[in-house]
């Protein structure tokens, strides 16, 4: 294993070069500059439908590390902080300069075996910033602690078990003093668990899973379920044939988010293991749904069963939003989520009551929600049992929806990224082996209808339903940024859009060499001026490693991207655009 390094040479960094042609992009979300508001516009102000039209690329940064490039970079002042998939690299970049040198990098230990047995996020690990600290997650299970003005490691702990299949697929949260991050490991069989660490010192303050008693979930008198069955003690045992649950999955490979005002923290988690429903069961108590926990202690305050004895491996782990806005005529504290099934979910995030749930993207696997109890309505027809093979499922797994959605007040839309994909799906026997995989199933996915493998759903919050639709070709993975009336996100195929956020209409484009595979950032640069980055490389990802001949490779994905084209440079690169 390779030793931690971190490097503050400034200037050209060695193997690097700066060029001024595109090649594709991970799109990110950022922090705002430190300019003085009073002194110039904000982003937002200034990157406007009526100036989209003017962004220029500023300058290229490759890095020569192969993809898939999935995490955002951060922008603080002026600096830009940029994260390589694994083995990873730091990158700190002076936006201060023309070229956007390196004032410094730092590469962690990796345990390199990692690389076969992640799982179960389409992200990498993962950064987040804050009080001057860079918090990282890495792919091989690993939680540290930077300097963000120099790189100096302040404290660094494993959080997570490569061997086992485990693995750290997004970035960690800070949170009142605490940092929060959960698990990947699904279809490996590994249980999931949520935990939260001291900031300053990385020692760990609690942990808790979403299998197994009680106590092991962190369910107590505090604990207020709102529907059939779940008051009764020890679900996450009880809901599964004998000792199953030990290997049930259930991570929280999805972002987490913290309401301060409530001190409640909110997150999903992963598909039951394994695909095959005949061998667990019952409900599947607790994957597959979102929790509300308590920061302070983890306990849980309600849990929504989104996807009970989940048939298809679809878990609930997309991204949600916390929005406090009217609802129906009255002021609520929401939590919106668009699920894996196709549904986007409003809640009541106080209480987990389901408010609303209508579908954003083509759906016959269940004919709608049961607002009393939560349950999907399924169509016997599209069961899933071992031994037989159950075809046109809507949606398919991975789900309706991987990348983040965004919301814009001003137009009251909610915007999904999303993936329109139905499948065939075979159930077969799985047995247990630690750090293997535990699937039981076949896939093979195929677009939902003629209009596109993917779609921008603009959706109207308040009407449940599309507002707009925007068809793509291709599956979308990658999230989306709202801001100053525009939307902007990125395809597979390595095309950057800029749309209208009221109509969908498109104002601007451009063409990368590679996949788009996160979201796009917008800040204000060191020069106060509205600046659009733009992180690329399908590289040698999941998408470019499929045999495309084989319809099945990859859980199906070998048959929906078999036109994708090849990405021409393998290599992360940076685009930064701005407006003149």
């Amino acid at each position: 294993m390779a030793a931690a390094v971190v490097d503050r040479e400034l200037g050209q960094p060695w193997g690097f070069r700066v060029t001024g042609w595109a090649v594709a992009a991970l799109l990110a979300m950022a922090l705002p500059g430190n300019v003085g508001a009073a002194e110039v516009p904000p982003a937002e102000k200034e990157l406007t439908p009526a100036s989209v039209g003017q962004l220029r690329l500023a300058f290229t940064f490759r890095t020569h590390h192969p993809g898939p490039a999935t995490q955002a970079p951060l922008a603080d002042g002026k600096t830009l902080f940029l994260l390589t998939p694994f083995p990873h690299t730091l990158y700190a970049l002076d936006l201060a300069t023309p070229d956007a040198t390196v004032r410094w990098r730092y590469t962690p230990e990796a345990d390199g075996t990692a690389r076969g047995r992640s799982c179960c996020g389409e992200g990498q690990g993962g950064m987040s910033l804050e009080g001057g600290r860079l918090y990282v997650n890495t792919l091989d299970g690993r939680t540290l602690a930077l300097d963000a003005a120099n790189g100096a490691p302040a404290w660094e702990v494993r959080t997570a078990d490569p061997s086992s299949g485990e693995s750290l697929a997004s970035a960690p949260l800070p949170a009142g003093g605490k940092l929060l991050l959960g698990n990947a490991g699904d279809r490996f069989g590994v249980r999931g668990w949520i935990a939260a660490l001291d900031a300053g010192t990385g020692r760990r303050l609690w942990r808790l899973h979403s299998t197994g008693e009680d106590a092991e979930v962190g369910i107590g008198a505090g604990f207020r379920p709102l529907y059939p069955g779940d008051d009764r003690a020890d679900r996450g045992v009880a809901s599964w044939p004998p000792s199953a649950w030990q290997q049930g999955g259930g991570g929280v490979s999805g972002p987490i988010l913290w309401d301060a005002g409530s001190g409640l923290v909110f997150h999903g988690t992963g598909h039951p293991a394994p695909l095959v429903p005949d061998q667990r069961q019952g409900d599947n108590r607790w994957t597959s749904g979102l929790f509300a926990r308590e920061l302070e202690t983890g306990r849980a305050r309600w849990f929504d069963p989104l996807n009970s004895h989940d048939l298809y491996g679809l878990g609930a782990t997309a991204s949600s939003l916390l929005l406090d806005r009217d609802w129906r005529g009255a002021p609520r504290r929401l939590l919106v989520h668009p699920d894996a099934n196709g549904h986007v979910y409003v809640l009541d995030r106080g209480t987990g009551e389901i408010l609303s749930a209508e579908p954003f993207v083509p759906v016959n696997a269940t004919a709608g929600v049961d607002l009393a109890t939560g349950a999907l309505r399924r169509d016997e027809s599209k069961a899933v049992r071992r031994g037989r093979m159950t075809r046109d499922i809507c949606p398919a797994s991975p789900g309706a929806v991987t990348g983040a959605s965004a919301f814009l007040p001003e137009t009251g839309l909610l915007y999904i990224p999303s993936r329109r994909l139905c499948m065939d799906m075979e159930a077969r026997n799985a047995n247990y082996i630690r750090g293997t995989g535990f699937t039981g199933a076949n896939l093979r996915l195929r677009p939902a209808d003629g209009e596109g493998q993917g779609a921008l759903v603009g959706w109207d919050l308040e009407a449940g339903r599309p507002a707009w639709t925007v068809p793509e070709r291709f599956p979308l993975s990658g999230g989306v940024l709202a801001t100053g009336g525009l939307v902007v996100y990125g395809t597979l195929d390595g095309v950057l859009k800029a749309l209208d956020a009221r109509s969908g209409a498109v104002l601007w484009q451009f063409q990368a060499a590679s996949g788009i595979l996160s979201r796009p950032v917008a800040f204000r640069g060191p020069d106060g001026h509205a600046q659009l980055a733009v992180l690329a490389g399908s590289g040698d990802g999941p998408e470019a490693e499929i045999d495309r001949r084989d319809a099945s490779a990859e859980d199906g994905m070998g048959n929906v991207l078999r036109d994708l084209p090849r990405s021409p440079d393998p290599g992360v690169t940076l685009y930064m655009f701005r407006l003149p």
